[in-house]
């Protein structure tokens, strides 16, 4: 008999992180951009949904109805907490994949996701999964799917199996599983220190290798020390995800359609000259040493016309995000840095700079005089969306309905900001998902929420928070240790969230709008 999680790391709790990647809304430009008709989700599952922040995120901040399953109870437990205290009405729980496919009572969806999972669960879990989609995903629908991939894995996956095998066969015994992580990791430097002819064939195994080192390690628990770890080429995705009628759409990453960023003139020519779609992604992922795919595949997606399609896209509106002053005029990709058009750019975010959603075809109307046509009017919303500058804006009336969940989701996270610094993100009824919010900033949030109206009063509340969770303030790279100094550094911060963040929060409907008088009876400065 198996146990109960089927060879998954269950000795220590994954992290509470939130991946906009499983936002439905998200879907919706990339598909409209390849042509492709996407579903109106009404309903929607999470398998594997992990500390639950994703799932719950976006049953508050959108009108879908999420289910999903997770097999740790624990983590199942804290899922079911922020579904209980928001009324987001997500239905979680902690079956396995088996048991969960299984189940008679679940609708058929119109969105499926499941972020890290399938390259750490067992091949019958994986049929499980395929199974599931075949039968559950409505014609039309969506799937989200991410898995590390052969091309960035292949010299790391020995050192992998190694340390797993590590973990298990030379650990003392009743030893724990961070303390097996911490074992087998300085096994491994201890083995690289000697260098071997694997290192001298395989460089960059000494980089990877620090890196690990300096991650979380709850992470490198769940991420490395699985029984089930198997990187697998998109040519080996496509024909079991084709035999649940599935068709690959494109990469969920935006930067991944932004060519000139990841790929040279050479490696392009050689790419488009693969008739071959499935291996034309294949030899791409080469092209771009890829470790993680995230990929959305349809269900039998409508193709539309160009009519249909400028429409649509026309239709979608966007809002900033992030301080116009402090934007870059570069973007980052697989080939480094690159310059935007400061002009081009500059008029782009000169309309973007109210904070206020807009339409893809009224920014089109607004820029016609600068030269900027619906391609490069897209190819940059593209640029922006992975620069995380703007975001993408649901319908007004499905704002309204998410105000409330959202509301009593966030005040329940921001309270939880007393007593850890883990939860990272809060959600917004203007996106239909999460934005990343800093502990220090959901402090000032709480602060604000419970009457403090000054930069002086934020940091006067979170200091004694900070001091209680044993965390102080970094100033040009040197801990502070002063109450006096700490105070003073918070109180800086505090200023700058008050003038570049929190309006942004303001317009995004995650701070609340409240703001008291101060004793004159006028409205408090921050």
């Amino acid at each position: 008999m198996r146990n109960w999680h089927d060879g998954y790391t269950a000795e220590t709790e994954y992290t509470y992180g939130y991946y906009t990647e499983l936002n439905p809304l998200r879907t919706q430009l990339l598909l409209l951009s390849w042509g492709i008709q996407p579903p109106k989700v009404g309903t929607a599952c999470e398998l594997g949904f992990g500390q639950g922040m994703s799932v719950n995120i976006h049953a508050a901040a959108g009108t879908t109805r999420w289910y999903g399953t997770d097999f740790s109870p624990a983590q199942t437990a804290f899922a079911q907490e922020l579904a209980q205290v928001s009324g987001n009405g997500a239905v979680l729980s902690d079956d396995s994949f088996q048991q969960f496919c299984a189940r008679t009572d679940l609708p058929d969806f119109d969105f499926i996701a499941q972020h890290g999972i399938w390259s750490w669960i067992s091949p019958e879990n994986q049929a499980c999964i395929v199974d599931f989609l075949a039968r559950k995903l409505k014609p039309g629908g969506v799937l989200y799917i991410s898995y590390n991939t052969q091309a960035g894995w292949a010299a790391m996956a020995p050192i992998r199996d190694l340390m797993e095998q590590h973990s298990r066969v030379l650990s003392a015994p009743g030893q724990d599983l961070l303390s097996r992580v911490g074992s087998a990791l300085s096994f491994v430097k201890g083995m690289l220190e000697t260098k071997p002819r694997y290192l001298q064939v395989n460089p960059s195994i000494a980089v990877r290798m620090q890196q690990i080192g300096e991650m979380d390690a709850n992470y490198v628990a769940h991420e490395f020390f699985n029984h089930y770890w198997q990187p697998a080429s998109f040519a080996v995705i496509d024909p079991v995800l084709r035999a649940a009628k599935l068709e690959f759409a494109g990469s969920a990453a935006y930067v991944d359609h932004v060519l000139p960023l990841n790929l040279t003139p050479e490696q392009l020519d050689f790419l488009v000259r693969i008739p071959d779609a499935s291996f034309r992604e294949t030899t791409g992922d080469f092209m771009l040493n890829r470790q993680f795919r995230q990929d959305y595949w349809v269900k039998g997606g409508r193709r539309l016309n160009a009519h249909e399609q400028g429409t649509a896209l026309r239709a979608l509106r966007f809002m900033l995000v992030a301080s116009r002053e402090q934007i870059s005029m570069k973007a980052s990709g697989a080939l480094g840095e690159a310059d935007l058009d400061p002009l081009a750019y500059g008029a782009l975010l000169d309309v973007f700079g109210d904070y206020e959603p807009h339409s893809i075809g009224g920014l089109e109307g607004d820029l016609r005089g600068n030269g900027i046509d619906l391609g490069a009017l897209l190819q940059m919303i593209l640029v922006l969306c992975h620069k995380s500058c703007i975001v993408q804006v649901q319908e007004d009336a499905a704002i309204a309905l998410a105000r409330p969940a959202t509301a009593r989701l966030n005040r329940h996270l921001l309270q939880k900001a007393l007593g850890r610094t883990d939860l990272a993100a809060l959600a917004s009824p203007v996106t239909g998902g999460g934005i990343g919010v800093l502990h220090l900033q959901q402090l000032f949030l709480l602060a604000r929420q419970e009457g403090q109206q000054t930069a002086q009063a934020w940091a006067a509340f979170a200091w004694p928070v900070l001091r209680r969770l044993q965390q102080a303030m970094v100033r040009d790279g040197i801990l502070l240790s002063g109450e006096d100094e700490n105070l003073a550094e918070i109180t800086i911060h505090a200023r700058s969230f008050g003038v570049g963040v929190l309006p942004i929060l303001l317009a995004l409907g995650v701070a609340e709008e409240a703001v008291p008088n101060c004793p004159d009876g006028a409205p408090c400065e921050a």
